[in-house]
């Protein structure tokens, strides 16, 4: 691949990806209460490597102030300094429910039309 076509695939997954964030935060936190940088491990490891904690923190305190997450405090692990974990409100999975059954929708149409 080009470094052009290289350039405008980065860019073109990480628009996609913007547009569903909130929706991957909203299902990694429904399987287990996150920190932030849990977040960006998860993500990774799914092959969403172009997310940067800088990314994740303003969409998690938009999701907060919306309702849909909820914040605590806990020691860490490590001894450090407590960390802020993220669990989900019940506004939260039902706009998780709904966000994949969307996100599912649109997946389909967009696979039809381009015949995949």
């Amino acid at each position: 691949m080009t470094k052009e076509l290289s350039a405008s695939h980065d860019q073109r997954r990480s628009q996609l990806l913007r547009g569903v964030l909130d929706l991957c935060l909203l299902a990694l936190i429904a399987e287990r209460p996150r920190y932030g940088y849990e977040f960006v491990e998860a993500l990774t490891e799914s092959g969403l490597d172009l997310v940067s904690e800088g990314s994740i923190y303003p969409l998690l305190a938009r999701m907060e102030r919306a309702g849909l997450v909820d914040s605590y405090r806990a020691p860490s692990a490590a001894g450090g300094a407590p960390r802020k974990y993220y669990r989900l409100t019940e506004a939260g999975a039902a706009e998780l429910a709904s966000g994949r059954t969307t996100w599912t929708a649109f997946t389909g149409a967009v696979s039809s039309t381009l015949g995949t």
